[in-house]
């Protein structure tokens, strides 16, 4: 089991897995198809970043962003390399899926890539509902992205 807390984005290790999360998206998919936000970003008043502690080290990262008074997207969840299939991300996904509906959302969506590196993404999703829809927000159609929603 995992401390989530939210976060500032002061911690080093915060940065540091922001950072890795930015390099690994640009890795995986051409830059006009990286949606990453970084740390100024993830800072906006419309974001709620939280991070995941096993003690003192970082296990992952995950955001919730307020599109509008009934629509929220899951934001830069990621888990630090050494936390890989320990179960970080989906404890992540039940946390922040848990806020949404504390907030009364009425549903929550996605962007993810498309490429084969995101098939375990696509598997945790499907996992826990969702499904692929229409770009959502300001996105547009795009062969290296994949957009899912799930009502809460």
């Amino acid at each position: 089991m995992f401390t989530i807390k939210t976060d500032d984005l002061s911690h080093p290790a915060v940065q540091a897995l922001v950072a890795y999360h930015i390099s690994g998206m640009l890795e995986q998919s051409p830059p006009e198809s990286s949606h990453a936000l970084d740390v100024q970003k993830l800072r906006d008043p419309t974001v709620t970043f939280w991070s995941a502690w096993e003690g003192e080290q970082l296990a992952g990262i995950g955001a919730l962003k307020m599109l509008d008074d009934e629509h929220c997207e899951l934001k830069s969840m990621r888990t630090a390399t050494e936390f890989l299939r320990r179960g970080v991300a989906n404890q992540f996904l039940l946390h922040i899926l848990s806020v949404a509906r504390e907030r009364g959302f009425q549903h929550i969506s996605l962007e993810t890539g498309t490429q084969p590196g995101f098939a375990a993404c696509h598997h945790l999703y499907l996992k826990h509902g969702f499904v692929d829809c229409e770009p959502f927000a300001d996105y547009q159609l795009d062969p290296n992205s994949r957009f899912m929603t799930l009502v809460l």
